[in-house]
């Protein structure tokens, strides 16, 4: 019963009887299949699980990560500022909402920079960097990317935001209330047509700050291109989702008194632990948004792994090595895996198994610019030896070498024979100049 209600469904979302309702029944298809995908993502529970994640490392590093903001915004005189947006971050705790940012200003005025010696910095760099890493590796999950940024790229990109952030934030903020504040922005509230509309606007900035963060990290942390649309759709969404939760868990927390009935003085803490879990769990969601909207052949097929024949597996690894042999010889172009995945219209999930196999033979090479270039000369390159890395690779599970028959034994020393025949001493670069003379 369960399997043919869910075949319904399916049909129902994926089958031509929406798409040829109108434009009404198209949008409600767009939308069902949208919701569709996320309830599946959630049910899967690897969403769910890198929030927990994330909450774990948040507890570990919220300290030097506001430590290392307010270090920076204190040079420009600028830390006071933060503060009360912090309490506002904190507001759908209630009363314990104010004690806990109390308590984390605390720590963080306790942590003085005559303190911070070489090995206490050290760890509180460390520290910063490594929660951002960890949220890096969660987009990468939602985006299918198999690579994170090489070290040198994460340290420098890492810092940037984690100095510049706070300063640009704290100044657009600056800003805002100076806006509100001028001649200009009084007079204009003094009219009985715009100050609806200006106030409806002030109270809206919050909530439009939220949703240009998470597009700047929906954009950012990817390692990947990802479009401005689909990042400001995620963006928005995960906005009035952040702002729509927060205010259900503020009338959760005034009412739901029982709690520090049952928990006692654990109350304040598991609160704080779920508020973070639904912060993260949010801006995740909204993360799989944009990258369904940039990506919508995913909604259906969602993160099945691929299941790839072995024709196809020596076809990519071939089509893999022709592509950065290929832009390897041309003067000052370079190809990545992002690139050769949209040239064979393969996601990168697929590719990246086959290049990591390739780079273990040493017959590629990802530079720190995260470019693959090939790991020899192209004359040295042997097709053969691109075939045998996925035709001759893997485990059979077992710690002894499996025992085939005689016949079947035979029958693949005579294919193997036969395909060695057929690529003969062929190299990548014969390959590549059959193409250029054809």
């Amino acid at each position: 019963m369960i399997r043919d209600l869910n075949n319904s469904m399916e049909d129902l979302i994926w089958g031509t009887y929406l798409q040829k309702s109108g434009r009404a029944g198209r949008m409600l298809a767009t939308v069902l299949r949208f919701l569709y995908g996320l309830f599946r993502d959630i049910l899967y529970g690897q969403l769910t699980l890198r929030a927990m994640s994330l909450v774990y490392s948040t507890l570990l590093s919220i300290v030097p990560l506001i430590a290392l903001s307010f270090s920076v915004l204190k040079g420009f005189g600028l830390h006071k500022r933060m503060e009360p947006y912090l309490y506002t971050w904190m507001e759908p705790l209630g009363p314990q909402g104010a004690q806990i940012t109390t308590q984390v200003i605390e720590f963080v005025d306790n942590v003085k920079g005559g303190l911070l010696g070489g090995v206490s910095l050290a760890f509180f760099i460390y520290t910063a960097i490594s929660m951002v890493q960890k949220v890096e590796e969660s987009f990468n999950y939602v985006w299918y990317v198999s690579k994170p940024r090489s070290f040198a790229r994460r340290f420098s990109e890492y810092m940037i935001v984690l100095l510049v952030g706070p300063v640009v934030m704290v100044i657009a903020l600056g800003i805002l209330a100076s806006i509100s504040n001028n001649e200009l922005a009084q007079g204009v509230l003094s009219s009985r047509a715009l100050s609806p509309v200006v106030i409806v606007i002030g109270k809206l900035t919050p909530y439009l700050m939220v949703s240009a963060v998470f597009t700047f990290l929906y954009i950012f942390m990817p390692n990947t291109r990802v479009r401005f649309y689909a990042a400001l759709v995620g963006g928005v969404i995960g906005g009035i989702l952040w702002s729509s939760i927060g205010a259900l868990f503020t009338n959760f927390v005034v009412y739901a008194s029982s709690r520090e009935l049952i928990y006692s003085g654990f109350a304040v803490a598991i609160t704080a632990l779920i508020w973070l879990y639904l912060n993260w769990l949010v801006l995740l969601i909204g993360a799989q948004i944009a990258f369904y909207v940039q990506k919508p052949a995913y909604l259906r097929r969602g993160r099945r792994e691929p299941q790839l024949a072995n024709a196809t597996t020596e076809r990519l690894a071939l089509n893999l090595m022709y592509c950065v042999g290929g832009a390897f010889r041309e003067a000052g172009h370079h190809t990545t895996l992002q690139e050769i995945s949209e040239a064979l219209k393969i996601p990168t999930l697929t590719i990246a198994p086959v290049a990591n196999k390739l780079e273990r033979a040493g017959m590629l090479l990802t530079t720190e610019q995260e470019t693959l270039i090939p790991g020899r000369d192209l004359s040295r390159i042997r097709l053969q030896e691109i075939l045998d890395v996925v035709r001759q690779g893997g485990a059979t599970g077992s710690h002894e070498p499996p025992c085939w028959t005689s016949p079947v034994d035979e029958l693949g020393v005579r294919i193997d024979t036969a395909v060695a025949d057929c690529v003969e001493e062929q190299t990548l670069a014969d390959l590549l100049d059959a193409q250029s003379n054809p």
